[in-house]
């Protein structure tokens, strides 16, 4: 006896041999307002992705005798104080975007979110409440000022670790990259953006492992690895690909903050640090392309992630 989310979830009448998520695709596509913020979400993530075979020049290419340069026809999107190409850097910086939101997805959503919801979910007693409480103390923290704090405390540091297996390895590049920052950023965002999604999964599995299908796989003999992984995680999937679309747009968001911040991504071009450098009155005034270029991307982006995220779980939900 199986169980399929189309039970968990009012699923609208499907056409006769369509499967639950074929409908959901279906409803999505039907809805103009999701596929136009899913090609700028694409948009925007095929640049950075792109971004060494877009850019015109390298992110960090600097021509002095044109700085504060607005738009032109060398410089489509104008340039910075140092002289160096926007728009490049508009694409780089997406990159640090593409790279980060993947980073804490994988590592914070899908793998620590998700594995703990499920493992909390099915085994209950005290696995589930040390879960829980550890998940409650998180959550109770303030997350952006903790954010800033771990990394304003811990880059330093981090840094000094990356120059030490330089040093040891012969590798060189590491700190130069900001490959450590990058590190400490998405490995400090995935210690918030778990909980979230694990308490989603944690309360659909409790209500899933009273089902008659479960209970005659444990009768079975199935080991609970077995039965998260065959049973109980194809009937959270919807859950889970509803949490990430509705985590990313924060994740992008906390790692520009952290970065506007001076505490991010450090040593590669990102949204946060553009939108400093083009802060202020009298800045905006002399020069409003320094501010808007990265807060136009920033700003479509994030609204993009919303009407996507909305869309989805409207579809999800058969409306």
């Amino acid at each position: 006896m199986t169980m399929t989310a189309a039970q968990e979830v009012p699923y609208e009448e499907s056409s006769a041999g369509e499967s639950p998520w074929r409908g959901v695709l279906r409803r999505l596509v039907r809805k103009r307002l999701a596929m136009i913020s899913l090609a700028v979400i694409l948009l925007i993530y095929a640049g950075g992705i792109f971004a060494p075979l877009l850019a015109p020049y390298g992110y960090n290419t600097q021509d002095l005798d044109h700085g504060l340069e607005g738009p032109s026809a060398e410089h489509w999107l104008g340039t910075d104080r140092l002289g160096r190409d926007m728009l490049s850097r508009t694409l780089y910086s997406a990159r640090t975007t593409v790279v980060v939101t993947t980073a804490v997805v994988l590592s914070g959503s899908l793998l620590i979110g998700n594995g703990l919801g499920l493992l909390a979910g099915y085994k209950g007693g005290w696995v589930d409440a040390i879960i829980m409480r550890v998940g409650d103390v998180f959550s109770s923290l303030p997350a952006l000022v903790m954010l800033i704090l771990i990394n304003a405390t811990l880059g330093p540091r981090v840094e000094d670790f990356a120059r030490w297996v330089e040093d040891l390895t012969g590798i060189d590049g590491i700190v130069s990259s900001g490959f450590h920052s990058y590190l400490l950023v998405f490995g400090a965002l995935s210690l918030f953006f778990w909980v979230g999604a694990a308490r989603v999964i944690r309360a659909q599995v409790l209500q899933l492992r009273e089902s008659d299908f479960i209970l005659a796989a444990e009768s079975l003999g199935a080991s609970s690895g077995r039965v998260i992984r065959s049973h109980l995680l194809p009937n959270v999937s919807f859950l889970i690909i509803l949490s990430v679309s509705a985590t990313l747009g924060g994740i992008a968001g906390s790692e520009i903050v952290l970065t506007w911040f001076g505490v991010g991504v450090q040593n590669a071009p990102s949204f946060g640090a553009m939108i400093f450098d083009g802060s202020g009155a009298r800045t905006f005034q002399s020069h409003p392309h320094l501010l808007l270029v990265p807060g136009a991307v920033v700003t479509a982006l994030l609204f993009a992630f919303n009407l996507f995220g909305d869309a989805l779980n409207d579809a999800v939900r058969g409306r």
